[in-house]
C-alpha cells in the first residue's frame, strides 16, 4: 500500500499559496484493509474513507468510465491494481493531476508543473468532456488563480464551449451549480467567474438571468461604463476588496437583475428596477437552491440601494422606515452588510472606484441615534399597549431628524 498527497493542496504549496485541504489517494490496497486499519467509509459505492485520527480524506486509486449523460453518470472501478497515473488521469486540469510522495517527489504525469509556472488552467485529456461541472469548475480555478496571472488554454476554452453547444450544463443539478458558485465567492476574484461562464456560454444556460444584463445600457452620466452587465462585474470585484462576506458578494452580484427585464423603450432608465428585480431573485434562488441567508440580503439590497445612495436626500422617517424594513434592530450585522454591498455598487463604476460613500455613515449615524431612544423611558411616561411603538417611532423619527442637522 502507497499513500500519496494529491490535487489542490500539491497545486498550492507549489504556488505558495495557503492550503485549504489536504486529499489522499491509497496505491495498491482494498476497502477491507483501510476498514481493518481503522478507516471510516464516506457513502456507499464510492471508495473513499476518513482516516481514525486526522478525519483528512483517503480515495482508493480509481478509474472511470462513462456510461450516461451528467455529472454522475459514472461507473467507478477500484482495486489494487489501479495506478496512481491511472487515478491523475481522470481528474480535470493538469495542474491538479500531480501527487507527492512521502519523501517530497512530485509525480507529475501530465506537466501540470509546466502549467503552473506558464499560469495555464489546461485539460488532461479529451475525457474532460465527459462531466459537465468541470465548466464550471474551470470557471472556479480561474476566479481563485487569477491574481496569479492564470488564464485558460485556448484548447479547454474551446471544450467547455462546445459542452455549452451540445447542450451538457442542462444536465447539471441546481445543488452542485450553486455549490462551485458559492465557492466562487471565496475566491480573490469572483467576477472572474461569472465572466468565464459568459465567455464560453454557460451564464445564459446556468444563470439567464446575470447573463440577460450584458448589452443593456444605462445613463451615462452615472455609469461610465454603461453597460449593466459590465457594472455588475465591477460591483462584484469592488464587494470582494470591501468584504469577506459571501452573502455581501452574492447580493451585490444579483442587486441588479431587475434591469434585464426594463423594456427597451425606456432604455437607458431603469427606475423601477428595485421592484422588477424582487421577483427574479426570488426565481433565481427558488431554482439554484440558494440559502435563505442569501436570498435575504438580495432582497432588501436589491429593493433599498437605490434609495440609501440618495440618502443625504432622505427624510428622517425614510431611514427609520428603511431601518425597520431590513430588522437591523434583531440583526445588528444586518446594516453593515447592506451598506457594504451599497458601497460596492456606487465603485463599481468606471472612474468611481475610490470615491467615498458618506451615505454609509450617514445610515450608521441614523442606526445609532435610532438605537439610542430608550423603549423603557416611553413606557414609564404611561404609554401603554400599540401605542408604545407608535410614540417609540416618532421619538426615533425626531432624534434623527436632530442629529443630521
Amino acid at each position: 500500500m502507497h499513500i500519496y498527497l494529491v490535487g489542490g493542496a500539491v497545486r498550492d504549496t507549489l504556488l505558495n499559496i495557503k492550503v485549504s485541504d489536504q486529499d489522499w489517494v491509497v496505491v495498491g490496497s482494498s476497502p477491507q484493509e483501510l476498514l481493518a486499519a481503522g478507516y471510516l467509509p464516506v457513502g456507499k459505492d464510492f471508495p473513499v474513507f476518513i482516516h481514525p485520527k486526522t478525519k483528512q480524506e483517503y480515495a482508493l486509486a480509481r478509474t472511470e468510465r462513462k456510461i450516461s449523460s451528467g455529472h454522475t453518470g459514472f461507473e467507478c472501478f477500484f482495486s489494487p491494481s489501479v495506478t496512481l497515473e491511472e487515478d491523475l488521469s481522470r481528474r480535470d486540469l493538469t495542474i491538479n493531476a500531480m501527487a507527492q510522495h512521502p519523501d517530497g517527489e512530485i509525480i507529475d504525469p501530465f506537466k501540470g508543473r509546466r502549467d503552473l509556472k506558464d499560469r495555464q488552467l489546461r485539460h488532461v485529456s479529451d475525457a474532460f468532456i465527459e462531466d459537465p461541472l468541470r465548466v464550471l469548475r474551470v470557471a472556479r480555478f480561474h476566479a481563485k488563480l487569477f491574481h496569479l496571472g492564470f488564464n485558460i488554454a485556448s484548447e479547454t476554452l474551446l471544450l467547455m464551449k462546445n459542452m455549452v453547444k451540445a447542450g451538457d450544463l442542462q444536465t447539471l443539478t441546481p445543488e452542485r451549480i450553486w455549490q462551485e458558485w458559492n465557492k466562487s465567492l471565496a475566491t480573490p476574484n469572483p467576477q472572474v467567474f461569472l465572466s468565464t461562464l459568459r465567455e464560453c456560454g454557460a451564464l445564459a444556460v446556468i444563470l439567464p438571468e446575470l447573463d440577460a444584463l450584458f448589452g443593456i445600457p444605462q445613463p451615462e452620466q452615472w455609469h461610465p461604463e454603461i453597460d449593466t452587465g459590465i457594472h455588475t462585474l465591477l460591483v462584484a470585484e469592488q464587494a470582494a476588496m470591501l468584504s469577506e462576506s459571501l452573502v455581501v458578494r452574492f447580493a451585490a452580484q444579483v442587486h441588479d437583475l431587475g434591469k434585464g427585464i426594463t423594456p427597451k423603450e425606456e432604455w437607458p432608465s431603469h427606475k423601477r428596477h428595485c421592484y422588477t428585480g424582487l421577483k427574479l431573485i426570488k426565481e433565481l434562488c427558488g431554482r439554484v437552491c440558494i440559502p435563505n441567508e442569501f436570498k435575504e440580503l438580495a432582497l432588501m439590497v436589491c429593493e433599498h440601494h437605490s434609495n440609501i445612495h440618495r440618502a443625504s436626500e432622505l427624510k428622517a422617517s425614510t431611514k427609520l422606515k428603511i431601518l425597520n424594513k431590513c430588522d437591523v434592530w434583531r440583526k445588528p450585522h444586518r446594516l453593515d452588510d447592506i451598506l457594504l454591498t451599497c458601497m460596492a455598487d456606487s465603485q463599481g463604476r468606471t472612474g468611481f472606484e475610490k470615491h467615498p460613500y458618506p451615505q454609509k455613515q450617514i445610515f450608521e449615524q441614523a442606526y445609532q441615534t435610532a438605537l439610542s431612544v430608550n423603549v423603557q423611558d416611553v413606557i414609564q411616561d404611561g404609554f401603554q399597549g400599540a401605542s408604545i411603538r407608535t410614540e417609540l417611532e416618532q421619538r426615533r423619527i425626531a432624534a434623527i431628524k436632530e442629529s443630521s442637522k
